[in-house]
């Protein structure tokens, strides 16, 4: 590796996570077909395990990139800026997609649904009790989140500590809520398009809070190291926008799946 250059860039070093994280998704999405299909977890307990194992020693070398070895400099963290922006961008359409089949459904239901949304048959969640609950908390979490933000900015480490631990917290809370509401369910995946729908969208959100909590996590253990400061903390930023993407999908998914569909 060369420790100087003529440009302000960043040329990463040869890695192997690439390859082993992607063989290690196959492996873990092979896994599930195979739990689907033959109600075994063996495959799953050896592929979630590999997979995590890779993330951990990727996320390990990009942070001491970063903290100790100063490679990103702020050319660098502006290229990270867009690269995390057109991530997002690309969750909004994924989640569009979703919406694109709720409304088609919703707006002018089939005579195989009775004409009427929901299908008969169905009987969807009270909006005003666990989903109400739920939104609160995410709310709550952003906010929690952003003073975070505001702390680190003022260089208040144990605020920021704070507020982030209380976020992650909610975000837990969220997961167990929504799960116990799953388990409630008076419906499944399997019933008509509106399980469909309902499922594959609130769960692909759950999915997106667990992740999100797993990088708030890492952010939490990395203000313990010290490793930000009130001008070099683009990682905790990556996460609180996510945070805010995943507050607002909610939002959307409260006002249409939950309220206006019952």
């Amino acid at each position: 590796m060369k420790l100087h250059s003529n440009h302000p860039y960043h040329l990463v070093d040869y890695s192997p996570w690439p390859l082993t994280s992607s063989l290690s998704v196959m492996f873990l999405l092979s896994s599930i077909i195979f739990w689907f299909h033959n109600y075994s977890m063996m495959m799953l307990m050896i592929s979630l395990p590999l997979m995590l194992n890779c993330m951990y020693q990727w996320w390990r070398d990009t942070i001491r990139e970063s903290t100790y070895q100063g490679l990103h400099s702020t050319e660098v963290m502006m290229n990270m800026k867009w690269g995390m922006i057109l991530f997002i961008i690309s969750e909004v359409f994924f989640f569009l997609s979703f919406f694109w089949s709720f409304f088609h459904s919703f707006l002018a239901p089939t005579i195989e649904l009775g004409m009427i949304w929901p299908p008969k048959g169905i009987m969807p969640f009270n909006a005003f009790q666990i989903p109400l609950l739920n939104t609160i908390i995410l709310l709550t979490s952003g906010i929690t989140v952003t003073w975070s933000h505001h702390e680190i900015i003022k260089n208040n480490l144990s605020q920021s500590k704070s507020s982030l631990l209380l976020c992650i917290t909610l975000g837990i809370y969220f997961t167990i809520l929504q799960g116990y509401e799953y388990i409630e369910a008076s419906f499944s995946i399997s019933d008509s398009i509106y399980g469909s729908i309902f499922f594959i969208a609130t769960g692909f959100h759950g999915l997106h809070v667990i992740i999100g909590t797993m990088f708030l996590i890492i952010c939490y253990i990395r203000l313990t190291q010290k490793n930000f400061s009130m001008y070099h903390h683009f990682g905790y930023e990556a996460a609180i926008w996510y945070w805010h993407f995943v507050d607002i999908v909610w939002l959307f998914l409260y006002i249409f799946m939950y309220w206006w569909s019952n």
